[in-house]
This record gives structure tokens, C-alpha cells and sequence, in this order.
């Protein structure tokens, strides 16, 4: 499927919708973006098309996904703001997957998250899940890939971890600090991304790293990395919150949400299978410590500005 003529990445100015694109591109493939910022600066030049992501548009939507063989959808919300919400976000997925079908869409290759429940307490990973079940429930052929924490060198969570550890004297942890993650590399998840392209069957797969560790460990090795000196002390999740809101007002942005802290806590950025990606977070981390949290990555920058 991968070698027909159009490739459609909503995001391609993202973070990981950025990596899927590069890599298309680098096997020669044919790419669209659909962005809901059209007219900012691309960081991949005119190398792409920019069609705009307007789900109020469904003309728009399916011209510009017209007769293409492969979606890659990465379009989420990482917390509510103004009048953005889960729902919404939910509601405006089940509008793409509409379009693609009529459109004539060959397969979608799904960003969701590991442990997404329809059930779950959480909006983000309920949210998730509920994508899910509309992408399974539609006519489209589809990859679901589970990213578990993505890093990068443009990721938020570890690089503000790097940034916050590089200027403050001390770096609070929500609660014992004894939750785990599995990091996985946004080049590895874009890799598992585009080969997903290439089957025809439908299939879920957790895009996780070869290194599990506890939130404590990952402090502390972004810690030595940058050469911090800040003491790590541990503190309620409410009191982390706090810290994390003034800080945000510092830098006009939302630093941490209570739905972050209680996924993190609930160990839900694991997974029970085996690694699926090769790039070990210790190696990156030690190859790129004069550069991770140099500056600080806004979210309300990225996303609603």
C-alpha cells in the first residue's frame, strides 16, 4: 500500500506527525498535511502539500484526503483548554474517520496511547479509547499504534524535565516517585508507524522501548545528564500541582495536568509485551545532554497560539 501516490499526515508539523512525514518523504513518497495551522512556517520547507484540518469542513476534509492510500492520524489534545476538550476532540476524530471513508481512504494508521480504556477515569485515555472503537467500527482498514512516553528532541515531558532540572534548586516529584515508564523514540514510533502502511490487515501494536524505569530513575538520569545540581525531593501529587501551576504562570503555559499525575501513578505508560523499538533512552539521553532542556517547550505555544 505504501508505494501509491499520496500519504496523508494530519500534524506534519507536530512533534511525531513531523517524524512520520520525514520519513515518507525520505522513501520517496508523495505527502499531505492536514494542519489547523496553515499558515505557519513548515520546518520541512514546500516538500509537502498543506491542505487545512477545519472539521466544521467536511468538503475540505474529504477533497483533501480524496483516493489516499494511507491517513496517519496523530490529531489529539494533550489537556482541555478554553473551549477545547476531550469530547470534542473525540467528536472531531469520529468527523476525519468519516471523510476518510468517503474519500475512498485505503488504510489509517492511528496514533492512540498503551492502556487506553473506555472505562478508564481518565479523559485523556478514555478519550483514546473511544477513538479507538470509532476507527474499528468504520469500513477503514487500520494500524493502531500505542506510543508509550515519546521522546525526542522536541517532546515536552522530558525535555521541560531537563529544562526545569538545568534552572530550579529544587525538582519536585508527585508522590514516591516509584511509578514506571518505558520511553519510546519518536524516530522508532514513526518507523513502526509507516511499516504499519504496508499491511493490509488490521492490527494493534504497543509502540514501547527497550528500557523500563521508574519516574525516580528517569529524573535522575536527565539530572546527571545536564549536570544538575537541584535536590530531588518527593511531595504529594497536590503539592507537585501547585508547584507545577506556578511555574506555568512563569512561563505562560500548563506544565502539568491531575490527569497526567494520576496516568503516570497508575503505571499506564507501560507495556505488558515485549519492546518494539531499539533505541535505548540512556544512549539518546548521553548523546544529546548539551542540548535536551536548553530551552523550555510550551504546549499552549504549540497547539493554541
Amino acid at each position: 500500500m505504501l508505494g501509491s501516490e499520496l500519504n496523508v499526515v494530519t500534524g506534519a508539523f507536530g512533534f511525531t506527525g513531523q517524524y512520520i512525514t520525514r520519513r515518507l518523504l525520505s522513501l520517496g513518497k508523495k505527502v499531505r498535511t492536514l494542519t489547523r495551522h496553515p499558515s505557519r512556517p513548515s520546518p520541512i520547507g514546500n516538500l509537502i502539500e498543506v491542505a487545512p484540518l477545519d472539521f466544521e469542513k467536511p468538503d475540505e476534509l474529504r477533497r483533501a484526503l480524496r483516493n489516499a492510500d494511507t491517513l496517519f492520524n496523530t490529531y489529539w489534545v494533550r489537556f482541555e483548554h478554553g473551549r477545547v476538550t476531550f469530547d470534542q476532540a473525540v467528536n472531531n476524530t469520529g468527523k476525519l474517520i468519516r471523510a476518510a471513508e468517503e474519500a475512498g481512504v485505503g488504510r489509517i494508521v492511528h496514533l492512540s496511547i498503551t492502556n487506553p480504556a473506555e472505562d478508564s477515569s481518565l479523559p485523556y485515555f478514555r478519550g483514546k479509547a473511544l477513538v479507538e472503537k470509532v476507527i474499528r467500527e468504520s469500513g477503514l482498514s487500520y494500524a493502531m499504534i500505542r506510543p508509550t512516553l515519546i521522546f525526542g528532541l522536541e517532546d515536552i515531558l522530558i525535555n521541560n524535565i531537563a529544562w526545569l532540572l538545568r534552572r530550579f534548586p529544587i525538582f519536585a516529584v508527585p508522590g514516591p516517585g516509584e511509578y514506571r515508564l518505558q520511553p519510546v523514540f519518536v524516530e522508532d514510533v514513526a518507523e513502526l508507524a509507516v511499516a504499519a502502511a504496508a499491511h493490509a490487515e488490521d492490527s494493534i501494536l504497543d509502540a514501547v522501548g527497550p528500557e523500563q524505569f521508574t519516574f525516580d530513575e528517569v529524573v535522575g538520569l536527565i539530572a546527571r545528564a545536564v549536570g544538575s545540581k537541584a535536590k530531588i525531593i518527593h511531595v504529594r501529587p497536590k503539592v507537585a500541582l501547585w508547584l507545577a501551576g506556578l511555574v506555568g504562570y512563569l512561563v505562560s503555559d500548563v506544565v502539568l495536568t491531575a490527569g497526567e499525575v494520576e496516568g503516570l501513578t497508575a503505571n499506564l505508560l507501560v507495556s505488558p509485551g515485549p519492546p518494539t523499538a531499539r533505541t535505548r533512552f540512556t544512549g539518546w539521553l548521553r548523546e544529546n545532554a548539551h542540548r535536551v532542556g536548553t530551552q523550555y517547550a510550551s504546549e499552549l505555544a504549540r497547539h493554541f497560539r
